[in-house]
């Protein structure tokens, strides 16, 4: 019999083909270390190159990783929710692919999250590897978005962030269809935290969320 799953990691996927096994590698080695049942739900977001090839691959040879594959690219923040809808852990991590977010991070979140909080998230305080203009407009949108809003929603961080299975049944009741996790995180409630953390260059590829998307994200 399976061993109940203690984490959930889902990693959403759009044209990963150049990451996504240095991906698997440190996700696999953190989680490794950290010695608990856990299960990695990879979620392919339509991709147009050999994303899905490799990733079937991966999936003949490990038997913790979940598979979805989405009939075309729907966007970031749906492929997280169908991730956070088939993830069984009583805690799940979302991340991206690219590896700006670093895995070994999770460990820290994990063990805030055993002091009782039941969200963790990753704040940015610094951004390696990215241009001036980008560093700007992020900085921009966080503070545009919070302004727009009365629930608080953290400057400089993102969707990376461990969530209390308590929190992920309260968001699968949330069907919105033009979805912001992190806002329906704050909004939702909870006890929250922080874990600050440097931001990576990525490690190849395109970014996925250039500004046009960002402002897309806000409207």
């Amino acid at each position: 019999m399976r061993e109940p799953c203690i984490l959930s990691v889902v990693v959403p996927m759009y044209n990963e083909e150049q990451v996504i096994e240095a991906t698997y590698k440190r996700l696999t080695a953190v989680l490794e270390a950290l010695g608990e049942p856990y299960e990695l739900v990879f979620v392919n977001d339509g991709s147009r190159d050999r994303t899905a090839e490799i990733v079937r691959k991966l999936c003949r040879s490990d038997k913790r990783i979940k598979w979805i594959d989405l009939s075309r690219n729907f966007g970031h923040q749906i492929a997280v929710t169908a991730g956070m809808d088939y993830a069984s852990g009583r805690a799940v991590v979302l991340i991206d692919a690219d590896l700006q977010d670093p895995p070994e991070i999770i460990p820290e979140m994990v063990k805030r999250w055993r002091e009782g909080y039941d969200v963790v998230y990753g704040k940015r305080v610094a951004r390696k590897g990215e241009t001036w203009f980008k560093k700007v407009t992020a900085k921009l949108f966080y503070r545009f978005l919070r302004s727009m809003t009365s629930v608080h929603i953290p400057v400089d961080t993102g969707d990376f962030r461990l969530m209390d299975r308590k929190v992920v049944d309260v968001m699968k009741e949330m069907r919105e269809r033009s979805r912001f996790v992190r806002g329906l995180v704050s909004w939702a409630g909870f006890r929250q935290t922080a874990v600050e953390y440097v931001r990576q260059e990525r490690y190849a590829g395109e970014t996925k969320y250039p500004l046009s998307k960002m402002l897309r994200l806000s409207a």
